[in-house]
This record gives structure tokens, sequence and C-alpha cells, in this order.
């Protein structure tokens, strides 16, 4: 599927989210909390929140900072966020690839779990960076190879097809963030596992986010009830002796600065 046709689907997933994305988002809750530390106490910033979803941490930036800027692919995102967060801050409809922004018009680039959906990385990376200014900040988190690696597991029991994003590894990260324009000078890897009652819980959440696209998948749509069954019974043998299913996400985190020309 062209880059294009997958944002063009991802956008939609997570447009449909909009009004269950907040009661979904703990893992987005938890590391965006964790980022809160590496802002800058400084508050005449002019601040991107790129991917900024339903604008619950938007609006905290711009509790702190002059300017806030909340940028999103989605335009049920944006309409949700305009109608539920403060009035002062400015949103625009645009992704990663390509945002309406001028070059080296913004001094610090918030993003919390969005970069994982940027294929290639690359590509974003770059133009994020064309945004900075000299000595800017990029502060991120995003997810890294060893998420839902229990439903990788147990869907590996069923078939060979892709039920699960390919995350990059910690190294991959590191040596994409540091470059002759960047580099990374602060970074975090860390598990967070969640606990579900069910893997139907699980699978709800993950819909939820509107983290459900799997753009390599072969087989598209559900995987059918047998299929499910006997993955839903491999799970089990991670289920804890409560009977809680957990699921990890290993979050790396990051603080990129943008080198003076």
């Amino acid at each position: 599927m062209p880059a294009y046709a997958t944002q063009v689907k991802i956008a939609r997933s997570f447009g449909a989210a909009s009004h269950s994305y907040d009661v979904s988002a703990r893992l987005q809750r938890y590391s965006g909390k964790h980022l809160m530390p590496w802002l800058p106490n400084i508050n005449d910033l002019t601040v991107l929140d790129l991917g900024s979803g339903t604008g619950f941490f938007t609006n905290i930036l711009a509790s702190q900072y002059q300017q806030v800027i909340g940028l999103d692919m989605s335009r049920l995102m944006i309409n949700y966020a305009q109608e539920n967060r403060v009035k002062d801050i400015h949103w625009l409809l645009g992704d990663a690839f390509k945002m309406p922004l001028q070059d080296e018009s913004i001094d610090l680039v918030y993003s919390n779990l969005v970069i994982q959906w940027c294929d290639p990385l690359e590509k974003a990376l770059k133009e994020i960076l064309r945004v900075l200014k000299p000595g800017g900040l990029f502060i991120f988190s995003t997810l890294a190879d060893g998420t839902l690696n229990e439903l990788k597991s147990s869907w590996a029991q069923v078939d060979d097809d892709q039920h699960v994003i390919d995350f990059k590894t910690e190294r991959e990260l590191s040596s994409l963030f540091n470059t002759s324009q960047s580099i990374l000078i602060e970074q975090n890897c860390q598990d967070i596992v969640l606990e579900y009652e069910s893997v139907l819980h699980l699978a709800h959440e993950l819909k939820g986010l509107g983290a459900n696209q799997v753009p390599k998948k072969l087989l598209k749509g559900l995987a059918g009830k047998d299929k499910w069954d006997k993955m839903t019974d491999s799970y089990k043998d991670f289920q804890e002796p409560d009977g809680i299913y957990p699921a990890t996400y290993k979050v790396f985190s990051g603080v990129l600065v943008k080198l003076e020309n």
C-alpha cells in the first residue's frame, strides 16, 4: 500500500476513536507525564504538539508556553480538540511528513507516542528538523521493539501473518536520531506493563486508541473466530495467577537538539 494511502487509513482510524481516546489512553497519559520534566522552563517559546490528538497534553503545554500549536492528521481529532480545549491554541490539520509551517519557526516540538506510526520515520525526522530553529528541541516518546510481545508471540502460534506492527529497536532509534543535524542529549527506554481483564479487553483498547492498523498485514479484516480462539488460548501462557492478562509496551523517550548551522 502506498505510504499516503496508509497515512489516510491511520488518520481515519484515529479519527473514529476521537471520543473514546481519552478514556482508552492509559499508556499515553503515563508516557506523556514522564516527558514533562524534560520541558524547558522558558515561557516565551513557540511550541508544536505533533500528533496532538484530543489535545489533552496540548492543553497542558498551553498553560506553560506563550504560543502553542496542535497539529494532527485527523480532522475529527482537531474538531474534538477545538471544542474541548482552551481557546488560545492554534490548531492545524497536517501530518509529520508535510507540516504547514515555515522553516525554523518552532522552538520546541513535543510528540507523545506518535512517531511510531510514521513510515519512513527518517522522512518525518527530516521535516521536524526543518521546522525547528537551530538549538530547538524535539521531546518525544515512541514505541520500540518488544512492544506487545505477548500478543505477537500468541499470534505466531496461529499463522505467519503480521498482526502486530514491527517497531524499531532501541539501537535503531538511537542511531536514527543522532545525525549531522541533530544529537540525542537524553534518552530512556522502559517497559510499561498494562493489565487487561481479557484479550478482548486488550483488543478493544488498541482499537480505542486507533492503533489497530497493521500496514504489512496480508489478510485484511478480522482473523476469524477459529484463529482468534487459538490466539487467545495461546495468550493464556502469559496470564497471571489472578486471571489478569498483561501487555508490555516498550517506551523509548528522548530529547533531541537541532544543531546550530
